[in-house]
């Protein structure tokens, strides 16, 4: 009788009460406690289903082989074989193990030279690409005449040739035609203002009250953190950001994606605004320059123009209510006008003082009144077909850092270093000052909602006061606190129908605040 595992006679015989089959004692309990079933039939078995088997002690016969000296020595030169045969095999698979590890090790390091020669050459060919867009448009704009700007991708058309006294450049000023075109839309629009009725989608004020922070997205690099302005495309729903690390982020705030990362500028970026048509960005930067992107299909952004008539920081940009004209504001002392569609500066405009840089800037709702923030914390109200400054707002402390029209035309809000004034333009005067922060704290952005019924500041915190007419009591109905741990939020805008409000500080996070349980489910904080 043999083991039916082993096939061999058994020294300790047991047997399967469930089977009926004899093994080996060992080797059944091993199987037992490894797989805990017969090794035969693949039944559950366990220890107390095998019955020991007594029997006779067991004398194994010698092999034919061991009943001999030649037989045995047989047997051993057979092992002996076997194993220098084994030893051979073994050594013959290190040998081959050996040759396939250094082979792959070349390959290795062969992989390694080839992958750094390529960065080595990518990197060189950013650094010319980069070069070449800083050359391009100056040696464009050299060659080319003023009916060819609109032509040159990524340049302003200039003609050297006209130049006026004191070596500058001679613009053509502000046609009659565009005078016109300015005057037609400030006529619809003040039309349109009078039958202007409040949606009935805003969010009321017990909204706002319970508004908190719904995500935060850190968009910019982290060593040069710092968010310095912000804008966003309502109809969709897109939020763009100007960094300390010399970008503009395109970020969609229903899914919760960056759509695109724009690099160009030197230094940071200090502005940022949509354009309502033919998917246009614009960007003002502390190294002098503007630059219009016009966006694609796939979401990326081509630079335009470049717009390079200031010899100093652009601390602003602002559109017209027409779509089609530009004006940039200077550390330089000027404001320029620029037809959007050639980037031609149709004019520059200089402050009469020549020592009062401006720091913030936008245009009236109904686009024939430009105003202004300066450095010497005056506000300059401007007549954009004139470019004549037809008033002036004193009683601010450190330069203006945000300047907002409302929507109802009849209000201005500048924010400085002393907090927030707000500005009667029918009868030019200030009839409300909000001082939100201790003398050495400044406030850094002022915003009206697009309904003008709410008005946002930003400072060590951010603050959202209501109010509708010079005699309202313009509370603060809510205060959201600086999340960013750097105590400084640096521009706050409303969404749609003030359904949320988007925050940029000094740390690389953008903050959406709103109701909560309304956040978009693709949303990530």
């Amino acid at each position: 009788m043999n083991c039916s595992i082993s096939g061999e006679v058994p020294e300790e015989p047991v047997v399967s009460k469930k089977s009926g089959l004899l093994f080996e004692k060992r080797l059944i309990e091993r199987h037992i406690q490894e797989y805990g079933k017969c090794p035969i039939t693949n039944e559950e078995l366990s220890m107390d289903d095998i019955v020991p088997i007594k029997t006779g002690k067991i004398v194994k016969p010698r092999p034919v082989q061991a009943a001999s000296i030649p037989g045995m020595l047989g047997m051993f030169q057979n092992e002996w074989d076997g194993l220098m045969l084994s030893n051979f095999a073994l050594e013959k698979q290190l040998h081959t193990a050996r040759q396939e590890l250094s082979h792959a090790l070349y390959q290795h390091d062969a992989a390694c030279r080839v992958i750094a020669r390529l960065r080595k050459e990518r990197d060189e060919a950013r650094l010319l690409l980069a070069q070449a867009e800083r050359q391009i448009p100056m040696a464009a704009a050299d060659g080319a005449i003023v009916n060819a700007s609109a032509a040159i991708n990524g340049t302003r058309a200039a003609e050297d040739e006209d130049l006026g006294t004191g070596g500058k450049k001679l613009l053509p000023g502000i046609s009659p035609k565009i005078i016109s075109d300015l005057t037609d839309c400030n006529a619809e629009l003040s039309q349109q203002r009078k039958k202007r009725q409040i949606s009935r989608t805003l969010a009321a004020v017990d909204d706002l009250e319970r508004y908190t922070q719904l995500a935060s997205f850190p968009l910019h690099k982290t060593s040069k953190p710092g968010i310095l302005s912000l804008d966003i495309h309502y109809s969709k729903d897109i939020i763009a950001t100007g960094g300390v690390d010399t970008n503009a982020v395109l970020f969609d705030r229903s899914s919760g994606q960056i759509l695109s990362t724009l690099s160009g500028h030197s230094k940071k970026v200090t502005g940022v605004k949509f354009v309502a048509r033919e998917d246009l960005f614009i960007t003002g930067s502390a190294d002098k320059t503007v630059r219009v992107w016009q966006g694609s299909e796939n979401d990326n952004y081509n630079c335009r123009h470049v717009l390079k008539d200031h010899s100093a920081e652009v601390r602003a940009v602002t559109i017209h209510a027409t779509n089609n004209y530009l004006v940039t504001a200077s550390l330089d002392s000027t404001w320029c006008f620029y037809d959007l569609s050639s980037g031609l500066c149709l004019t520059q405009v200089s402050d009469a003082s020549g020592s009062v840089g401006f720091t913030s800037a936008a245009f009236h709702p109904d686009g024939l009144i430009l105003g202004t923030g300066t450095s010497e914390a005056l506000v300059k109200i401007w007549d954009v077909k004139s470019q004549a400054n037809v008033a002036k707002f004193e009683g601010h402390v450190g330069e203006v850092t945000g300047i907002s029209f409302s929507e109802n035309g009849y209000f201005l809000a500048t924010a400085a270093h002393d907090g927030v004034k707000l500005w009667d333009l029918r009868k030019l005067r200030n009839f409300r000052t909000f001082t939100p922060y201790d003398s050495n704290t400044p406030t850094n952005s002022v915003e009206f909602d697009h309904s003008g019924n709410y008005l946002g500041i930003a400072g060590s915190d951010i603050r959202v006061y209501h109010g509708t007419t010079v005699k309202s009591e313009w509370n603060c109905i809510k205060t959201f606190p600086d999340l960013s741990g750097t105590g400084k939020a640096t521009c706050v805008k409303f969404g749609p129908d003030a359904k949320y409000i988007a925050v940029g500080s000094m740390d690389r996070n953008l903050r959406i605040f709103g109701l909560p349980g309304e956040e978009d489910g693709s949303m990530e904080s």
